[in-house]
């Protein structure tokens, strides 16, 4: 396919038009499980660093929780910012494998590397030291997290142009990233006990997860194709047009600040399970079976997202789910310390979890399309981004805010029983803070209303696209 080049000026970003590009690859099983199982790959780390991070720093380490917390703000607001210069250095990315799979190829293996340093901190070291090292190893990891992460995400609109099959894509990597998950949050403590409950036998398991990982993103690089071949664009816009254009784009801001508290929920509820476990359950060990009972019914759902999405809409699914997702949370407050009660809390969690994970990436392209249909300027990679600086900073805050609530409440990850305003913290971690910022986000979603209008947006901007091509063709 033939494309034409044209220069880009720095600071400026892209109105594209439409062109006959759309095209329906033939992809198969093994397309869509070789693609997702990256994810799996992924979460081998990422669930890792929301489930067992603080705990290993806190617990294993001993560092003090506040300290870890003001490292993790500062360490997931920089990946923030190295998602953007990654994003950039991919569209100036040409090699004969094509943009992003070269991305996967040389970084797997750093990106390994860099998972297990995480765990090898120097035990006979000090408190600075320590903390030094952790402050070092976790943002290099960051650096190579990012490096892995947006090639990959971006390598899905490069292997079809067709929309049933990027949303099968998507689907498959939602749900092979759920096993990853379930391998992490199943595996690592049975494995950390069974190499003798060290620290060192975190850094020999994490190697073991690291090593597999390696070889499922090998396994994506080699069964996927860069298929897409863009046309380039014909129009600019100055950097300052797009930003003002942004601001005029109200369900931009609605879908950001949802994925943020959002994502801080999570993050909360993440990062306080164990604590729950092992200081309220008293029983560290059940960590798996409390996550088993989450997402499976995360996974059942899915499945049926792509027609409960069609017949209702994603902003009525993702209100349900929401609040769904909040009674989860508050129901375990009739009894804290009832397993039962908290397995039924976990299976309403997830159930509410299923529609949010199928939706919430889906927010933001119906955001630039209301942006192109109200101001003319269609500024994909900036709204879409949108997605990824709200989760980095969701993600964030929330690591940040279980380390000084833990720290506010006089947690010592040392001592043998905790005070009551340490467990009281945990409860605030665990229960009280999800449940508070997912009411917020039923009352986000209210306004969201995007659905009831898009008919009418998808007029403007087939007509703003056929302006755009009128004046391709006079140009020409």
């Amino acid at each position: 396919m033939s494309t034409t080049t044209s220069a880009k000026p720095s600071g400026s970003v892209t109105v594209q038009t439409p062109a006959a590009l759309s095209f329906r690859q033939p992809l198969t099983i093994k397309d869509y499980i070789g693609y997702g199982i990256g994810d799996t790959a992924i979460n081998f780390t990422f669930a890792s660093l929301n489930l067992y991070v603080v705990y290993f720093y806190t617990d294993v380490i001993g560092v003090a929780a506040g300290i870890i917390g003001t490292i993790m703000l500062f360490s997931r607001s920089f990946d923030g910012v190295i998602d953007m210069v990654v994003g950039s250095l991919i569209d100036k990315t040409h090699t004969k494998w094509g943009k992003a799979r070269p991305w996967l190829l040389f970084g797997c293996v750093p990106f390994a590397l860099f998972t297990v340093l995480l765990f090898t901190v120097p035990a006979g070291w000090s408190e600075t030291w320590k903390v030094g090292y952790i402050f070092i190893s976790y943002n290099l990891l960051m650096i190579a997290f990012s490096s892995m992460a947006i090639p990959y995400g971006t390598l899905n609109s490069m292997v079809t142009q067709d929309r049933a099959q990027r949303e099968g894509l998507n689907l498959w990597r939602m749900l092979l990233a759920q096993v990853g998950v379930l391998i992490v949050t199943n595996c690592t403590y049975p494995m950390v006990e069974l190499f003798g409950g060290t620290q060192m036998a975190w850094a020999i398991t994490y190697a073991i997860l690291s090593c597999i990982s390696v070889v499922l993103f090998l396994v994506v690089f080699k069964t996927q194709k860069e298929r897409v071949h863009t046309a380039d664009v014909e129009e600019q816009v100055p950097l300052k047009e797009s930003f003002h254009a942004l601001l005029q784009n109200k369900y931009w801001f609605l879908a950001f600040f949802y994925f943020i508290l959002l994502t801080i929920a999570q993050t909360l509820y993440q990062g306080g399970l164990v604590y729950y476990a092992k200081y309220v359950l008293n029983n560290e060990g059940i960590v798996g079976v409390l996550t088993f009972a989450y997402l499976i019914p995360t996974m059942a759902f899915l499945p049926f997202c792509p027609k409960l999405f069609g017949r209702f809409g994603k902003t009525i699914c993702l209100l349900i789910g929401s609040a769904v997702y909040a009674v989860g949370f508050i129901l375990p407050v009739l009894n804290p310390t009832n397993l039962e009660l908290f397995v039924v809390a976990q299976v309403l969690r997830g159930l509410g979890q299923g529609p949010i994970a199928g939706a919430v990436w889906a927010l933001f392209p119906d955001t630039i399309e209301y942006g192109y249909y109200k101001t003319g300027v269609r500024n994909e990679g900036l709204l879409y981004s949108g997605g990824s600086l709200g989760q980095k900073i969701g993600s964030g805050l929330g690591t940040a805010l279980v380390g000084w609530i833990l720290a506010f409440g006089g947690y010592d990850g040392l001592a043998a029983t905790q005070s009551a305003s340490a467990i009281n913290a945990i409860y605030q971690i665990s229960l009280w803070g999800p449940a508070i910022l997912l009411v917020v986000c039923v009352v986000i979603m209210c306004f969201y209303d995007i659905d009831k209008k898009y008919d009418e947006i998808m007029a403007g901007v087939a007509k703003r696209q056929a302006e755009a091509e009128r004046r391709q063709g006079v140009s020409a």
